[in-house]
């Protein structure tokens, strides 16, 4: 696909070189190059990136590069890629740096077939970045798209190896562990990953700071390397948060809220909590099996004139990560049994903090939930993603003070639901009777486990 789209990479999930690739890439008319010598181009990793962040060059100026191998690891909106070479050649002259970022389609380095064309390749990119770039007239290039000046040369070593590898090995970590490393002043090659396959995680950079500290500097350390006072601009996944919020403003919404006695679920989890079964997996199954009763509550309306009934049930949940929000998607919630949902949901955990997540893994839920309650929250809010026909915020269950029936006070434990819902398909008495479902399940729970 990339000789086709006149790419010389292709992007794949960071070390999942069989992700089929996911680019969409416009012709550049920034350089008049030779044949011989390829403009790197930013790809397109998701249907909504407009930009994308260096995280790191797998390789340095000058390395010999083969078919088929990472060289740059890409930031999109909600994960970290891998960037393969499609043709053999060596790698001339790196235009974006590290932690720069550049649109979609524009050229971020230069590959030449041999070592002979590395200086001219050099040579094309000094001058394409000290003079005004020529229009195609093909494609009129942006004014707001001229590439970004070059970040000042990191410092490298007497062997001059790369920041992004040690020796000739690549050392795996979040951009917020690089950032976190940077600030607290850690050699990331000194740090043991714990996240999926090996990866460096900011916990870890943490632990290392804190294991290397004098004990009485120990409290003085910034958490989470947060320098007060300063101007910070927004990731690549913030700004993709920011967008989808925005978009959210123009949906008339309304909200319902429900108490949900929760005496049966919690002794439900107590008991098949020791077979891998989660709490987040219960209330996805619980929900799901709600929403096949009442199917318009998991429709959405996109273009604002009509609305689909979803074939599928596919429970979105919100997670925090670092630097950001994601919400990993258990398909089919209402079809698979519990404890296959409960590993699936361990799974895309892992994935999701480590960024990791193919785009059908965050990006097909048809109801989100929010679940705020193992911080002690008893009620919220949430804000309706785009496209979706409800959210449901998730309270933390309590003992309660309640009467019963016959004028009897007793002790249950409670939670408080809030649904946000798309009012242009979904109305008050459709909430009230998915919520009078959802009850019934939680309350009287035989069927999540079957």
């Amino acid at each position: 696909m990339a000789h086709l789209l006149n790419t010389s990479f292709i992007p794949t999930l960071a070390r999942n070189p069989t992700t089929p690739a996911l680019i969409s890439c416009r012709r550049s008319s920034r350089f008049q190059v030779q044949a011989k010598i390829r403009e790197i181009f930013m790809p397109a990793l998701s249907s909504t990136m407009t930009e994308g962040k260096i995280v790191s060059w797998v390789k340095s100026e000058g390395d010999k590069l083969s078919k088929g191998e990472s060289v740059v690891v890409v930031e999109s909106d909600k994960a970290d890629m891998d960037v393969e070479t499609f043709y053999d050649g060596y790698l001339a002259s790196i235009m974006v740096e590290e932690g720069g970022v550049a649109p979609v389609g524009s050229a971020i380095a230069l590959l030449a077939e041999t070592q002979e064309e590395i200086a001219e390749a050099k040579a094309k990119a000094t001058s394409s970045s000290s003079s005004p770039a020529p229009v195609s007239q093909e494609t009129k290039i942006p004014e707001n798209a001229a590439p970004a000046p070059k970040a000042a040369a990191p410092v490298v070593s007497a062997s001059s190896a790369h920041p992004a590898s040690e020796g000739g090995k690549r050392i795996v970590a979040s951009p917020y562990a690089k950032k976190l490393a940077k600030d607290l002043k850690v050699e990331l090659a000194r740090v043991v990953g714990t996240g999926p396959m090996g990866r460096i995680v900011a916990k870890d950079v943490e632990a290392f700071a804190a294991a290397q500290a004098p004990a009485p500097a120990a409290a003085s350390v910034p958490a989470a390397g947060i320098e007060l006072g300063t101007v910070v601009p927004f990731t690549t996944m913030q700004g993709a948060v920011s967008r989808n919020m925005i978009e959210s403003l123009s949906v008339p919404t309304f909200r319902v809220g429900y108490t949900i006695t929760t005496n049966a679920l919690d002794a439900l989890y107590k008991k098949i909590k020791s077979k891998g079964v989660t709490m987040t997996a219960l209330l996805a199954k619980a929900t799901a099996l709600a929403l096949v009763q009442h199917p318009v509550v998991n429709s959405g309306c996109r273009d604002g004139n009509s609305f689909v009934y979803n074939s599928s049930i596919n429970i979105a949940v919100a997670v925090a990560i670092d630097g950001g929000l994601i919400t990993p998607v258990l398909q089919d919630a209402d079809k698979a049994d519990i404890y296959t949902l409960s590993r699936k949901w361990k799974e895309l955990v892992d994935k999701a903090r480590a960024k990791q997540l193919q785009p059908h893994e965050y990006n097909t839920g048809t109801f989100t939930l929010s679940n705020l309650g193992m911080f002690g929250v008893d009620r919220f809010d949430a804000i309706l993603p785009p496209g979706t026909g409800a959210i449901m915020a998730v309270g933390g269950s309590q003992p309660t003070v309640v009467a019963s029936k016959d004028g009897r006070i007793g002790m249950k434990n409670q939670m408080q639901v809030n649904v946000t819902a798309d009012h242009r398909v979904i109305y008050g008495a459709d909430l009230a009777s998915f919520l009078q479902t959802l009850a019934k399940i939680i309350e009287d729970p035989k069927d999540l486990t079957f």
